[in-house]
């Protein structure tokens, strides 16, 4: 989804490459880097906006605000606050000192640009005086001096890791991982041998595990097991920006603690998500997931999940199963929201049409047909309807706008509407893609799988929280607006989980009678 790639691309790039040592680093493009025009103007206005409530609550300058974000970092990340710190913070206090916004402050250090033909795009109301005028005098007094973004390095893992969705760490060569982010284990089971390719989780054991653990589900005997694979977008990923990163009376050095691990695992949390997480979660909420279910109904199941997010092209890349040394797999296919949200600046003449997206599909379950051991399962999911998000947000405000009461989602949607950039504006579009999953689930046959169809429970969703008490905004990640939240997640969860085992409870296979043996002597089969 948008919000993804403006503020997931924008941030992840310089962040890994800060994280590396110098000896990996290469040099990339501004675009690689997450500089295109858009990514700037939205990250200015952000960061601009943090350090003057910053400067407000504390009721300190803006220099003192700017060092006191910055000490706020892990110290990993803190030389590169200082730096840019030092290059804009001047500027940057002036124009504040004036009683210039954030977008006004952005255009004058020439972060935001304004198209031939399009309007000045800003997220706060115009200042006071005229539009034109404050920007022009701000524009006057800014410096001449940029940072020169070709000088900025990107690491080799960040093109490796995003563009093939495989681990970085890797040693064997298995698709497996005993390092956690940079698409490790949180994204797929946790390899037990990485110095060897034929022990990875998901495999049949090898001679009934009698030398090893060969599968890595921490269980040395033989039982009928399957995965789960996810295939699917950023709401599969589960990406997350804490609203605390946003919130000035909530920003601490603690609050920005996880900064490293979110962003080398790409402001994703696949470790809490509602198909594959696995882990308690630290993000609100609770964990609850189709993987923990399947763990449940059969001990054997353990650690054998990947989370394929973001884009189903890396499919081939990515998919970690062998069809005749692999045990069968539940696989998920969820690109719920990137078919029709998209980031390109047209957006509507981008979507993907119902031809595209029935070809698409096709080549996919055609590739999976290729490699999934038989007696695996796919499951379509429909694409989500966009209008809920604006139904239960708009008149709400942002973290952004906590503070002062100044910024609502309306406002939020409308900036990035001028940018070109709002996704989601076409539910009919989803509703016709949605059919053509349909019609694939109730029309073709593959040979090594099973599939079917359900729609993307957000109706049910919503009815179950109400339930329990709950609002609808609440269902919505607060600080990107678009995603699913923790709650959500957990509560889809359920709703797919009771979904399938009363329609295709074959999907599910069976419960394993000796579950309990199995936990009392192996306890927790290796952990996670």
């Amino acid at each position: 989804m948008v919000i993804t790639w403006i503020l997931n691309d924008c941030y992840v790039g310089i962040t890994l490459n800060l994280l590396q040592p110098k000896n990996i680093r290469k040099r990339a493009s501004k675009e690689q880097l997450g500089f295109s025009p858009a990514c700037t103007q939205i990250r200015c206005v952000l960061v601009v906006s943090v350090i003057e409530q910053l400067a407000q609550w504390h009721n300190s300058t803006v220099k003192a605000a700017m060092e006191r974000l910055c000490n706020y970092i892990p110290e990993k990340l803190q030389g590169f606050c200082y730096i840019l710190a030092e290059l804009y913070g001047p500027h940057i206090a002036e124009l504040i000192d004036r009683e210039m916004n954030a977008d006004v402050v952005c255009h004058s250090l020439k972060l935001c640009k304004q198209d031939p033909g399009q309007p000045l795009c800003h997220l706060y109301a115009p200042p006071k005086v005229s539009w034109f005028s404050t920007f022009f005098k701000a524009t006057d007094c800014g410096r001449s001096s940029k940072l020169e973004l070709n000088s900025m390095e990107a690491s080799s893992a960040r093109a490796f890791v995003m563009r093939n969705k495989l681990p970085f760490e890797d040693f064997d060569g298995d698709k497996f991982s005993t390092f956690p982010t940079l698409r490790g284990y949180h994204w797929r089971g946790r390899d037990c041998n990485d110095k060897n390719t034929t022990v990875y989780p998901g495999r049949r054991p090898d001679n009934w595990d009698v030398k090893s653990d060969s599968n890595c589900n921490g269980i040395w005997v033989s039982a009928d097991s399957q995965g789960v694979v996810l295939l699917g977008d950023s709401a599969g990923a589960h990406f997350h920006i804490p609203p605390e990163w946003m919130t000035v009376t909530q920003m601490s050095a603690k609050s920005f603690a996880n900064l490293p691990m979110a962003f080398t695992d790409e402001l994703d949390w696949p470790q809490f998500s509602e198909i594959t997480g696995f882990l308690n979660s630290t993000i609100g909420g609770w964990t609850d997931s189709l993987y923990l279910r399947l763990r449940r109904r059969n001990r054997c199941n353990h650690r054998d999940l990947q989370n394929i997010s973001q884009n189903a092209v890396y499919l081939s890349f990515s998919l970690a199963r062998n069809q005749l040394l692999d045990n069968p797999a539940i696989v998920i296919y969820a690109t719920i929201g990137n078919d029709v949200c998209n980031g390109n600046r047209d957006t509507l003449a981008h979507m993907t049409t119902p031809k595209e997206m029935l070809s698409n599909v096709m080549q996919a379950l055609r590739y999976l047909d290729s490699r999934l051991p038989n007696g695996s399962h796919v499951i379509l999911t429909g694409l989500v309807d966009g209008r809920f998000l604006w139904d239960n947000l708009h008149d709400r405000y942002h973290p952004l706008g906590q503070l002062n009461r100044d910024i609502k989602y309306s406002q939020i949607y409308s900036f990035l509407d001028c940018l070109q950039l709002n996704p989601c504006k076409a539910p009919q579009r989803a509703l016709q893609l949605s059919n053509v999953l349909k019609e694939i689930a109730r029309s073709e046959k593959f040979a090594n799988f099973d599939i079917f169809y359900m729609d993307f429970p957000l109706r049910q969703t919503a009815e179950e929280w109400h339930k329990m008490g709950g609002e609808p905004w609440q269902l919505i990640e607060p600080v990107d607006g678009f995603h699913p939240s923790q709650i959500a997640a957990a509560l889809g969860t359920r709703i797919t989980w009771q979904k399938v085992l009363h329609e295709w409870p074959q999907v599910l296979g069976r419960e394993n009678p000796f579950n309990d043996q199995i936990e009392a002597i192996f306890k927790d089969q290796g952990g996670h």
